[in-house]
């Protein structure tokens, strides 16, 4: 066996006594030796999820713990949700179906001025809300007349308080008699919003509307009505848009119309002020006559070039082979006729002389065609250059005749400047006119022509059945309220019970490991009966602990052990009686003592006499031998508190406490010491540091976790070797994972491998340094 030096003496550091604690592989009750123990009865593989802070086993716990509370709670969810739904008026459902399209077909282009529709979910989106609008509960009202009947607006719904006023004649139907008619109205567009629900059909522009009424003819009636109401609705949208769009136009026609007629005078003042003509081509007169001169003196310049040289080539020429001359009729006939002569006088040169007459006759008529051909050569080119400057002279004055028209155009432009712009708002006014005049034309038409873009799919049948109250849902709706509500209620009260149950919230609180944990007493029995019984429940838990007492040092039982709590009525008495005995019969000798000088109940408990005792000793009136008592078990003697004394911490704080326990130490081999309560009192903390080991009880569900903790600081403080704690009125039943698996029922080989079990885990030992943090 391992052992190492432990350090349970709180903050001084101080060791146990012995020195040495025993240090082992396993827990003492089943977990590692650096951990907190488990308790007897729990699971060292319990699950340790956590969900909001606490584990599995703590919420089965808190189940079990709370579970009338809880089962109380849900009964009456339960109740309460049958009684309503029960009293609930039956109610029958008409569904209608809409188709609702985000365009509409066009009969009329251009005629529909109702604003185009954006995405398609902000389109369903918008129909939805205008469904589930009050505007369209009126309407259907309105049409169905629901104001007028009584019928209509009868209570649905059992209410305990309408009852009550209709009994005392406080309370008189809906009050339609004396309400006027707008108000009955309104209420009956109350009574239809309450019981209507419009439900889009996902994935299709398909909604349906669902109407839920007493009378399934009405139901009917009215879901009908309230898919007209919104096929009415929506053509009247458009109608009105029409009507509105049309109103506009005509009033800016008119306007139009004024300022049209008012520029068209000023334009033709204008005209008539500064002497311009307008035609219907786009140029003035000035601009037509301008470009006329330009083309026809492009047509003279023409004919001046070809003219020029015409004559300037007949005046260079130097013979007749220029293609005028020989075109030349005149020319051409005197050539030829010169052609012949000469052909003549050549022929006849063989014969005769030039001298001779006849050869001197041709020879004159060959002079006389040459002058001939030599005038009518001058006077071709006398032709052509007449005809070269009268083409000169008709391009000058047509030029002269073009500068005119430029600058009469140029004037024109100057005085046109203001026509052109009296004459653009006169196009401009034109314009808006034409084009308003064609739009309230298509908008007249497009108003008796709209097209709608809700449609009925489904039209509204008779209910057969009634579709409320559903008390099956009402009950499973009810119920988990009502648990959801108790569990609630329940982890609330919970968080607000701060005091101690399970041994793990006092090892987490303590710091101490569990030596014990000792279970509540069942009612009926008496807590001797219990002890009286070696197979009870509370005999073996006793003897779990006295075994824990043996390996809770490394020399095994203590001497001197007290035992000690935080306050009074935890158990403490019993558990320091109850382990003398244990020790006793076992062929120990023990001494118990009973310190509690403020309220002693050891002597009453063992029948035994009170009227002298460890008071006396401390005050030096009387010796130890002369104190000691006999009891009915072997082994034990019995020390009383004796007299009650004013001065008990005082009388503790003694050396002759010390010396008693010292000196009992060597008689007997175990003294028990039954110490008053931690809190409020100097005398546990005086008596823990005198002895050699502290148990701390802790009576579970009876004391707090702040009294607890105070107590445990108390004593380390006062160098208290705290070697465990005790848990007494343990209740397994309030908490899950606990329990005792073995039983007595059949003693023999059940109960020898019980006891076989046990002493396997008593001889586990376990190291006892935990310190409480602070």
């Amino acid at each position: 066996m391992n052992y190492s030096r432990g350090n349970a003496g709180g903050d001084g550091g101080e060791t146990t006594p012995g020195g040495l604690v025993p240090v082992s592989q396993h827990a003492l009750l089943g977990r590692d030796p650096y951990s907190i123990a488990i308790p007897y009865g729990g699971d060292a593989g319990a699950d340790t999820t956590q969900v909001f802070g606490l584990s599995l086993h703590e919420y089965l716990r808190i189940l079990v713990k709370r579970k009338w509370l809880i089962l109380s709670i849900l009964g009456a969810a339960v109740v309460i949700g049958a009684l309503t739904t029960l009293m609930k008026t039956p109610l029958y459902t008409s569904t209608v179906r809409m188709q609702i399209d985000p365009n509409t077909a066009k009969i009329v282009q251009s005629g529909d001025v109702t604003p185009t529709e954006g995405p398609n979910a902000d389109f369903m989106r918008t129909q939805f809300e205008l469904l589930n609008g009050r505007t369209m509960a009126e309407r259907v009202a309105s049409a169905l007349k629901l104001g007028e009947d009584q019928d209509f607006f009868h209570p649905r719904n059992f209410s305990i308080t309408g009852a009550i006023f209709k009994i005392i004649g406080l309370g008189g139907g809906s009050g339609g008699g004396t309400a006027n008619k707008s108000n009955r109205e309104s209420a009956a567009a109350g009574v239809v919003l309450g019981n209507r629900a419009v439900r889009p059909v996902m994935g299709s522009r398909l909604v349906d509307i669902d109407y839920s009424d007493p009378n399934p003819a009405r139901a009917q009636r009215i879901a009908s009505a309230y898919a007209d109401a919104f096929v009415a609705s929506n053509l009247d949208k458009r109608f009105q848009a029409n009507s509105y769009a049309k109103v506009f136009l005509e009033d800016q026609l008119k306007t139009l119309k004024l300022r049209l007629e008012e520029s068209e005078k000023a334009l033709l003042d204008f005209g008539q002020k500064e002497e311009i003509v307008a035609t219907n081509d786009k140029a003035s007169i000035a601009e037509t006559n301008l470009a006329n001169a330009n083309a026809a003196l492009g047509a003279l310049i023409s004919d001046r070039i070809k003219n020029e040289q015409l004559w300037k080539q007949l005046d260079q020429a130097t013979a007749i082979n220029l293609p005028q001359l020989l075109t030349n009729p005149v020319i051409e006939a005197l050539r030829t006729k010169r052609n012949t002569l000469q052909t003549e006088y050549q022929d006849k040169l063989e014969t005769f002389k030039p001298s001779y007459p006849e050869m001197m006759q041709l020879s004159n008529q060959l002079a006389e065609i040459d002058r001939q051909l030599a005038t009518e050569l001058k006077t071709l080119k006398a032709s052509y250059r007449a005809a070269y400057e009268s083409s000169l002279n008709q391009e000058n004055e047509m030029k002269r005749r073009v500068e005119t028209l430029k600058a009469d155009v140029l004037d024109l432009q100057k005085r046109s400047i203001e026509y052109n712009i009296l004459k653009r708002e006169v196009d401009t006014n034109r314009s808006l006119y034409d084009g308003l005049l064609q739009r309230y034309k298509e908008v007249d038409i497009a108003g008796g022509v709209g097209a709608n873009n809700v449609f009925i799919v489904d039209k509204a049948t008779l209910p057969g059945s009634p579709s409320s109250p559903n008390l099956s849902r009402a009950l499973i709706m009810y119920g988990l309220f009502g648990l959801a509500a108790a569990l609630a209620l329940a982890l609330f009260l919970e968080h607000l019970d701060d005091t101690v149950r399970s041994p793990e919230d006092v090892e987490r609180i303590s710091g101490l490991v569990t030596l014990g944990i000792i279970p509540k007493i069942a009612s009926g029995k008496t807590t001797e009966a219990e002890l009286q019984d070696p197979r009870s429940h509370t005999s073996e838990a006793y003897r779990s602990l006295c075994t824990a007492l043996q390996l809770s040092t490394e020399s095994g039982l203590p001497k001197t052990l007290l035992v000690s709590s935080a306050g009074p009525g935890e158990g403490k008495s019993t558990t320091a009686l109850t382990v003398a005995r244990h020790f006793a019969r076992v062929g120990m000798k023990v001494l118990l003592i009973d310190a509690d000088m403020r309220k002693p109940t050891l002597h009453a408990k063992m029948n035994l006499d009170n009227s002298t005792g460890l008071s006396n000793y401390l005050t030096g009136a009387c010796e130890p031998p002369e104190l000691l008592q006999q009891t009915d078990t072997p082994n034990l003697a019995f020390m009383a508190s004796g007299p009650l004394p004013p001065n008990a911490a005082d009388l503790l704080g003694t050396s002759r406490l010390l010396s008693l326990l010292s000196v009992g130490s060597e008689v007997f081999d175990l003294i028990v010491v039954d110490s008053p309560p931690v809190m409020g009192l100097a005398d546990a903390p005086l008596l823990s540091s005198a002895v050699a080991a502290t148990i701390f009880i802790v009576g579970a569900g009876q004391v707090r976790t702040k009294l607890i903790r105070a107590a445990v600081k108390r004593l380390q403080f006062s160098r208290a070797s705290l070697i465990g704690t005790v848990i007494t009125r343990f209740d397994a039943r309030h908490t899950y994972g606990y329990g005792y698996g073995y039983g007595y029922g059949h003693y023999g080989e059940e109960s020898a491998e019980k006891a076989v079990t046990a002493a396997d885990a008593a001889r586990q030992p376990k190291l006892t340094n935990a310190r409480v943090e602070g």
